[in-house]
């Protein structure tokens, strides 16, 4: 398999995977009251479980797993490659993706 079909499927599908949670709007998801909302928890065991990585700046308009700074969850990103956003990957994808970086800037 090539370099270029490899990196593709693996932001493909890691869109999917975001694109397949639901996010719910912050006030439903608990964060009015401070508490840890239930997607975030959700993401923290498959992360842990699949050994995920958070690769920022990759993300599709609305095809996010979390962010740092603009906006509080899930689903929630209003600008494509948004470099506060970012999808969980398999560790050391990341990496292989034009743009993806493993912390915000």
């Amino acid at each position: 398999m090539s370099k270029r079909v490899l990196v593709i499927s693996a932001l493909t599908a890691a869109i999917g995977m975001a694109g397949a949670m639901q996010a719910e709007p912050a006030h439903a998801q608990g964060m009015m009251g401070g508490s840890v909302p239930p997607v975030v928890k959700a993401n923290r065991v498959r992360a842990a479980t699949d050994h995920l990585q958070k690769c920022f700046g990759i993300n599709a308009i609305g095809k996010n797993d979390c962010a740092m700074g603009n906006h509080s969850c899930a689903g929630q990103a209003t600008i494509a490659r948004d470099p506060g956003s970012f999808v969980l990957l398999p560790a050391g994808d990341c990496s292989k993706i034009a743009g993806g970086k493993l912390t915000p800037s």
